[in-house]
């Protein structure tokens, strides 16, 4: 793979030509690392099961091991994605945009291959512009993975430039959106109507309950 796409896009005011080229990257089947609310994460369109296998060659990981989750917009259509009572919609109604991933139980309608065997999914709404405007410009989730190595904070993590040094012949585009954070999102798990966190991380999700 030739060198990826640098593609430098202002988290004040995303430019609507730049948001349109890389949802084109992912609407193509292509990869591209962008910015959250967190740290940045590798993501191509949930629709793309070759797209899907990629990332998870690039984490090295099997399908049904990593932790995939599905980028959104907002909470409109979540119930074609997740099985989500009223209770625990009204508390992410208050948590997001924010830096939570809520796991909750899957539908039918999750891509088999983007689930793997996994009977969950895992819903983020980051309070990133950039991220919410390559969503709706998509039309659909991005299915999303964190950059991060898990047992190491290192610092490519969170410089756009050292993340492209590093990923520009894996994937097929590094959106710069100015520098990111080395700490990922609160994972809760709300399969059992009870929110339990499975991961501290950037949120306090007990000020929403």
């Amino acid at each position: 793979m030739s060198n990826a796409a640098f593609i430098q896009i202002h988290p004040d005011n995303p430019q609507e030509r730049k948001i349109r080229e890389a949802a084109d990257i992912l609407r193509n089947g292509g990869i591209i690392i962008y910015p959250t609310d967190t740290i940045y994460g590798l993501g191509c369109d949930i629709h793309n099961a070759r797209a899907i296998e990629r990332v998870c060659q690039i984490k090295g990981v099997k399908p049904d091991k990593v932790n995939l989750s599905f980028i959104c917009s907002d909470l409109t259509h979540i119930s074609d994605y997740a099985k989500i009572d009223t209770p625990t919609y009204k508390v992410m109604k208050k948590a997001l945009p924010g830096p939570f991933t809520f796991v909750l139980n899957a539908t039918s309608h999750v891509p088999k291959y983007a689930a793997a065997k996994k009977k969950t999914v895992g819903i983020r709404v980051p309070d990133n512009n950039i991220a919410l405007q390559l969503v709706k410009e998509l039309g659909n989730p991005i299915l999303s993975t964190s950059i991060r190595d898990e047992d190491e904070i290192l610092e490519y993590s969170t410089d756009p430039e050292l993340i492209y040094e590093k990923y520009r012949n894996l994937v097929d585009a590094v959106i710069d959106g100015g520098p990111g954070n080395n700490i990922a999102s609160t994972v809760v798990d709300v399969t059992n109507n009870s929110f339990e966190v499975l991961r501290e991380g950037a949120g306090d999700i007990e000020q929403y309950l």
